[in-house]
C-alpha cells in the first residue's frame, strides 16, 4: 500500500513538458488522497549542455504541491545528501524520471542510497531509455541507473522494449496522458485573429523544440512538393531551435517556400499555447525517430487531427485514418499524408479524436503506478 510518495524529476522553477508532467501526476496522486511531493533540481544541466535560451519559467510556484529544490546533477556530495534524506524519510514509493543518460550517475546514486532503508520501492518513469542523440558512455550510464530501481513505467511499446534490453524487472505500459492545463479550446477564428492569420488560409503546425530527429527538414521538403504548392498550404513552425537554425533557414530559401513558411522561434508560455494550436488545421509530427511525443496529447486536448510518421511509438496512439494519418518518414509520404488530411477535412476526424482521447487520463496512469507498486512488493 502506498501511504505517501516522492517524485524525483523536473518541476518548478524549470519549464517544459517534463516539469508540467511531474507536477500534474503529483496533483493527481494528491487528489486521490495520497500525499505526494517533488524533489527537483537546483542545477539540472550545466548551461553549456542546455541548447535552449533558458531552463526556467516565469510563472509563480504552484501552491498545491510541495516542491523541494534540492538536487545538483553534477555534485556527488549533493547526491549522497539527498539520498540520505530520502532514505530517512522512508516514503512508500519513489517515482524517478529518466530521460537522459547524463543524469544516470546522479539519479542512480540517489536511488541506491534510498533503497538501503529496505522500505521504499522505486519506480522509474522512462521517457527515453536509449537517447535520440547518442554519446559515448550512454549504455554504461543507463545500466547503472537501471540497476538502481525496482520497476519501470513506460509510455510506448518502443520504450518498453528498450527497457527490457537493460532490465528484467517489472515493466508496465501506460500511455502518455492528455495535458489539460493549457486552458479551454478557442475557435480557429479567434485564434487566427489573435495571431493575425487569414481565416481562410490552409495552415499546418509544427510545434515544439527543434532537433534533427524531429524531421523538420523532411516537412520543409514536403512543403515544396506540387501537392502542397497547388493547395497553397502554409506552415507555421513554433518552437526553439536546439541546434543551429541556419541550415533550416537556408533550406527554406533554397526550396523557394519562404512565402508559405512562418517561423516563430520562441518557447511558448502555457497560457499562449492554445492560440497556436487552435489556429491550425492539422498538427504535423514528421519525426525521423521517436519514443512517444508530448505533442500528441496536446493535439488530443485541443482536438486537432495530426500526421505522425511510423517511427518509435508515435503511431501507437494515432489510429490511422481516424485520429489522423500515419506515414513513412520521407518528404513524399508526408506531402501525400497532408494532402489526405485536407481531402477528408478536419471535421471528419473530430468524432474519432473525441472517443480516442478518453483512454488517456491521469487517473489511469496513477492506477498503473499503484498496480506496479503491488507487483514489486
Amino acid at each position: 500500500m502506498v501511504n505517501n510518495l516522492v517524485i524525483i524529476g523536473p518541476a518548478w522553477p524549470f519549464r517544459g513538458s517534463l516539469a508540467a508532467f511531474d507536477e500534474k501526476i503529483a496533483t493527481t496522486f494528491i487528489e486521490k488522497g495520497i500525499p505526494a511531493s517533488i524533489e527537483t533540481f537546483s542545477l539540472q544541466y550545466p548551461s553549456f549542455l542546455f541548447p535552449g535560451k533558458t531552463q526556467f519559467r516565469i510563472e509563480a510556484k504552484p501552491t498545491n504541491i510541495d516542491i523541494h529544490i534540492s538536487i545538483n546533477s553534477i555534485n556527488p556530495f549533493n547526491w549522497i545528501k539527498v539520498g540520505l534524506q530520502l532514505r530517512k524519510a522512508k516514503p512508500s514509493l519513489i517515482i524517478v524520471r529518466y530521460w537522459l543518460p547524463f543524469l544516470a550517475p546522479c539519479l542512480g546514486t540517489i536511488c541506491r542510497i534510498i533503497r538501503t532503508n529496505q522500505t521504499t520501492k522505486i519506480i522509474a518513469i522512462v521517457d527515453n531509455m536509449i537517447p535520440h542523440e547518442k554519446r559515448i558512455g550512454d549504455t554504461i550510464f543507463t545500466q547503472y541507473f537501471a540497476a538502481s530501481v525496482d520497476g519501470f513505467l513506460t509510455m510506448s511499446e518502443k520504450v518498453k522494449k528498450d527497457v527490457q534490453l537493460f532490465s528484467s524487472k517489472p515493466n508496465i505500459l501506460s500511455p502518455h496522458p492528455i495535458f489539460d492545463y493549457f486552458g479551454s479550446t478557442i475557435s480557429k477564428e479567434e485564434a487566427r485573429n489573435q495571431l493575425r492569420i487569414p481565416k481562410d488560409q490552409k495552415l499546418i503546425l509544427f510545434f515544439g523544440f527543434i532537433r534533427k530527429y524531429k524531421g523538420l527538414d523532411l516537412l520543409l521538403n514536403a512543403m515544396a512538393s506540387d501537392k502542397m504548392v497547388s493547395k497553397n498550404i502554409h506552415l507555421m513552425i513554433v518552437g526553439e531551435f536546439y541546434e543551429d537554425a541556419k541550415p533550416y533557414h537556408e533550406l527554406i530559401q533554397t526550396l523557394g517556400i519562404q512565402d508559405r513558411v512562418q517561423i516563430i522561434e520562441a518557447f511558448i508560455p502555457d497560457n499562449e499555447v492554445k492560440k497556436y494550436v487552435c489556429s491550425a488545421d492539422f498538427i504535423i509530427q514528421p519525426y525521423r525517430n521517436a519514443t512517444q511525443s508530448g505533442v500528441t496529447p496536446l493535439a488530443y486536448h485541443f482536438e486537432k487531427p495530426m500526421l505522425v510518421t511510423n517511427v518509435g511509438g508515435l503511431a501507437d496512439t494515432v489510429p490511422n485514418n481516424k485520429v489522423g494519418v500515419v506515414v513513412e518518414p520521407n518528404a513524399e509520404a508526408i506531402a501525400t499524408g497532408i494532402e489526405s488530411l485536407y481531402d477528408k477535412g478536419e471535421a471528419y476526424y473530430i468524432p474519432f479524436i473525441k472517443e480516442e482521447k478518453k483512454k488517456y487520463t491521469w487517473e489511469e496512469m496513477v492506477n498503473n503506478f499503484l498496480l506496479l507498486h503491488q507487483q514489486i512488493q
